[in-house]
């Protein structure tokens, strides 16, 4: 092959790749490629291999790594052998053909099959869930291929077509290009590979049709009137044309007729053009866009009811509710369970209290709080939990050794548990649990974390020096490691191979060290989890449970898809099932997956890796009752909900009936509303339930249009429940109450004159609890003083559609908002006598918030006041006859 250019300097330039020495640069690159992989890829891969073995027989999930490494040395010793056995082919008769020796390029065709076996072995998801795939049951509505294929099946030809058509035959097709062969075998040779690649581009085009159905159109999500009718018959006849231009590149042969395939590949470009740029756009135009909701009518439903399927809003009980202003008082005393579980703590300013008063240790942290359940002294509490880990950065400079980052550091100590609603008179949270040792209601007998949400660094543990558990006084505590789990680190070579890996000479070298000494890696709940299941979705927010004394980590897994048809796509998916409930143990780390939901995705799954699954039934009952709906697939489900409530497709094309996720006041900045988890009644006269809660405004105005109501209790956990709201009157949304509680003089009087005072006023979570036939809105207020870091719950806000009320408590609240008066609740924390004492304190309160109000002359607030103290002397005269 010769290039000539003539320059403007009457020079010429002449290339002869022919005579460009291919052989001699390909013999370094190949001497270069077998040194890379002897000396670095695959040494580097067996270490990786043999750490990743240790770590899952550890956790005694080595039949799970097995089965992966089974279908990737096999995907990869398919792929090489498939690409060198057709790239070999290749080169061997291009060589033949040219007289050179075929062994270095058959090393060529070896090396470049290497890379795509490598390609290949990374499809072992997508290869193993072709290989077990299961039938959802539904076909799509235009092919009627079952979902099931496009799922499981489709996804691998994908794959293999287009890495077949971009990567095999370019490759192929450069022997005949390199080597000096006779121009007209050069063209026969390079025939046949183009006669491959129209056969991969029909099917491309087949493929093409398919994609239809994932179509993202402005009306609905899918193929469309345009698509189905004018899109789809030239992607056929597309189809058709790259097999008959396939046959005509092999018949060209024979028939020397250039111009035949001119015509055809003319015809194929401006089939391609006319057909699929062109045509569609008249049709849009002149066929769909003057009748377009009469044209797209069926196209809209197919979109809707397979939306609503794949993200299970199908399965929604909806229901209508027509709430009155406000509650009554009856409601408000047949309600002291939901009002016990009103949760006035904000899990943001609670965090920044616990930091303050309970990490103890300037090296232990509170990464999150989680909102539980628990039966505490016979009496069902909501409760908020916040596990204590270590952060070894709070660690002082010089404190940052090896030694004490690794071995003497090694854990986090204990939780702090807060009753949702209770806080003492200075505004700071009361206690069900805390301090180290842990001491409260709850019996945690193991409060060691060595893996949670901040263990990013590995642990030794079993070695010579003692592991610090927890600040005692002036000294400290140690402790040593009796987990099961642990992988140990043996002898010279063992712990060589460890070092190698961390890139920590230290593990080698190291005089505290022995034989017996164990090693803690990939701490972190979400790598564990991740790397177990890499398939599955982890919900972003993992909650602790104290279950048996232990502390556990409870992880809502999904498995999902994006290749549901017809359905809108959501953050890179369009189908989700909450199918597993992850639990790490926090002090050994070991894993349990349990398969709480019977869907295909999961069944492919559990034939994939059968060792790796517990049934649902096998969970412990004190755990099913600390389980929660997800907060990531309610998140998920309410923004397309926005939406796909509407099942007519008229008013879905429309968009007159688009709801909103409302605005809310935290601090002083608005926000969008956070579901949150409360206790309330979701039938009429039904029990009261631990459920998630998040309310709906229509779209571009604030009042409340629905709510909805994602059940956590057994028997019923996992069902969600929808009330559209009527119609016939106005309800006031949350932004609507944060606005009236800004014009209230009263409290924005007093707002502002905390805020001359230098303190920084911290509005909480906006909480909108159904009770009876009626909504209460109730909102926390904080303090910030400008010397503290400690943000303090000084004021309670109560509203109806008729009044806004604010009073230091929620009884004060109430009885201004409502007319009513309730019960302060007591936390049993301690010893009868400590019980005792709180008790007077209460009453102590209650007298002087009784005599504030007199000041004040708010009337209802001092018989609310009187009532709740006389509820208190009460409750103290029965515990000192108790005693």
């Amino acid at each position: 092959m010769t290039w000539r250019r003539r320059g403007g300097f009457e020079r010429t330039v002449e290339i002869d790749l022919r005579r460009f020495p291919w052989e001699r640069w390909l013999r370094w690159a190949l001497l270069l490629f077998g040194l890379w992989a002897a000396l670095w890829f695959l040494p580097g891969r067996l270490l990786s291999l043999w750490v990743a073995w240790e770590w899952f027989r550890d956790l005694g999930y080595e039949a799970v790594l097995w089965t992966q490494w089974r279908a990737r040395a096999l995907l990869f010793l398919v792929g090489w052998a498939v690409a060198a056995l057709f790239l070999g082919l290749n080169a061997w008769l291009a060589a033949r053909v040219a007289g050179r020796s075929p062994r270095l390029w058959l090393g060529l065709a070896l090396a470049a099959g290497f890379f795509f076996g490598l390609i290949l072995q990374g499809q072992w998801e997508t290869a193993l869930l072709a290989l077990n795939a299961e039938p959802f049951g539904v076909a799509d509505p235009i092919f009627g291929i079952d979902i099931g294929w496009y799922v499981f099946q489709w996804p691998l030809w994908i794959f293999l077509q287009e890495i077949a058509q971009w990567g095999l035959i370019p490759f192929a097709a450069l022997f005949p290009l390199l080597l000096p062969v006779p121009r007209g075998w050069r063209w026969a040779h390079l025939s046949v590979l183009a006669a491959l690649f129209f056969l991969l581009m029909a099917a491309g085009y087949r493929f093409d049709a398919y994609r239809l159905l994932y179509v993202e159109r402005p009306v609905a999500f899918g193929a469309g009137y345009a698509e189905i009718h004018a899109r789809l018959p030239v992607l056929n006849l597309l189809t058709a044309l790259m097999v008959l231009l396939a046959v005509a590149l092999l018949l060209n042969l024979w028939l020397r007729r250039p111009a035949l395939l001119a015509v055809g590949f003319g015809g194929w470009l401006v089939l391609a053009f006319i057909g699929l740029e062109v045509y569609p756009g008249l049709i849009q135009s002149l066929v769909v866009r003057p009748n377009e909701l009469e044209r797209e009518r069926p196209y809209i439903a197919h979109s809707i009811a397979f939306t609503r399927r794949a993200y299970g809003l199908d399965r929604f009980e909806e229901q209508a509710f027509a709430p009155r202003e406000a509650p009554t008082p009856e409601e408000i005393r047949a309600s002291a369970e939901i009002l016990d579980g009103i949760r006035l703590w904000d899990y943001r300013p609670l965090l920044q209290t616990l930091q303050q008063i309970q990490s103890i240790r300037p090296y232990y942290v509170f990464a999150d709080v989680d909102v539980d359940r628990y039966r505490i002294n016979g009496a069902y509490r909501q409760v908020m939990l916040s596990v204590r880990e270590l952060n070894l950065e709070a660690l002082p400079p010089p404190a940052r050794t090896w030694i004490n980052r690794h071995l003497v550091f090694t854990h986090g100590y204990g939780a702090v548990v807060v009753p949702v609603r209770s806080f003492t008179p200075e505004g700071l949270p009361e206690f069900l649990l805390k301090d180290i040792p842990p001491t409260g209601a709850l019996s945690l007998t193991r409060p060691q974390i060595y893996f949670g949400e901040q263990t990013t660094d590995f642990a030794l543990v079993n070695t010579a020096v003692p592991e610090f558990d927890y600040p005692r006084g002036e000294e400290n505590v140690t402790t040593t490691y009796q987990g099961r789990t642990g992988i140990r680190l043996g002898g010279l070579l063992r712990r060589a191979l460890f070092a190698l890996y961390f890139g920590d000479p230290n593990l080698l070298l190291s005089g505290a060290l022995y034989p017996e000494s164990r090693i803690l890696f990939w701490r972190d709940i979400r790598t564990r989890l991740r790397t177990l299941a890499p398939f599955l979705r982890f919900d972003p927010d993992p909650y602790a449970v104290i279950l048996d004394g232990r502390i556990v980590w409870v992880a809502d897994a999904y498995t999902w898809t994006d290749r549901y048809p017809y359905s809108q796509p959501h953050e890179g998916l369009n189908y989700i099932r909450n199918s597993v409930k992850a639990v790490v143990d926090a002090y050994d780390g070991t894993v349990i997956f349990y398969a709480v939901e019977d869907e295909p995705l999961i069944r492919a799954w559990r034939r994939v890796f059968p060792a790796l699954w517990r049934n649902f039934d096998e969970m412990p009952e004190g755990l099913r009752t600390h389980l929660r709906y997800p907060e990531g697939l309610f998140r998920i489900q309410a923004e397309i909900l926005r939406t796909y409530h509407v099942q007519d497709p008229r008013t879905f094309y429309n968009k007159e009936d688009v709801w909103a996720i409302p605005l809310e006041i935290f601090a002083d900045e608005p926000q969008a509303m956070e579901p949150y988890y409360v206790q309330t009644r979701v039938d009429p006269g039904g029990p009261v339930e631990f459920v998630l809660i998040l309310p709906f405004t229509p779209a571009g105005r604030q009042n409340m249009i629905a709510w909805m109501a994602a059940r956590s209790d057994p028997p019923r956990y996992g069902e969600v429940v929808l009330y559209q709201l009527t119609k016939e009157r106005l309800i006031f949304g949350p932004q609507q109450i944060e606005a009236r509680i800004d014009q209230e003089p009263t409290i924005s009087a007093q707002l502002t004159l905390w805020s001359q005072r230098g303190s920084r006023v911290i509005r909480g979570n906006l909480l909108v609890i159904p009770i009876g036939e009626a909504f209460l809105y109730v909102e926390p207020l904080y303090l910030l003083a400008e010397q503290s870091q400690i943000p303090e719950l000084k004021q309670v806000i109560v509203a109806t559609e008729q009044r806004v009320a604010m009073a230091p408590t929620l009884e004060q609240a109430l009885a201004q908002a409502i007319g009513v008066s309730i019960a302060s609740p007591t936390t049993s924390t301690a010893s009868p006598g400590e019980e005792i004492a709180a008790l007077i304190r209460r009453a102590y309160v209650h007298y002087q918030r009784a005599q504030e109000a007199i000041r004040r002359g708010d009337w209802a607030a001092y018989g609310a006041e009187i009532e709740a103290l006389g509820q208190v002397l009460q409750t103290l005269q029965e515990a000192v006859e108790q005693r």
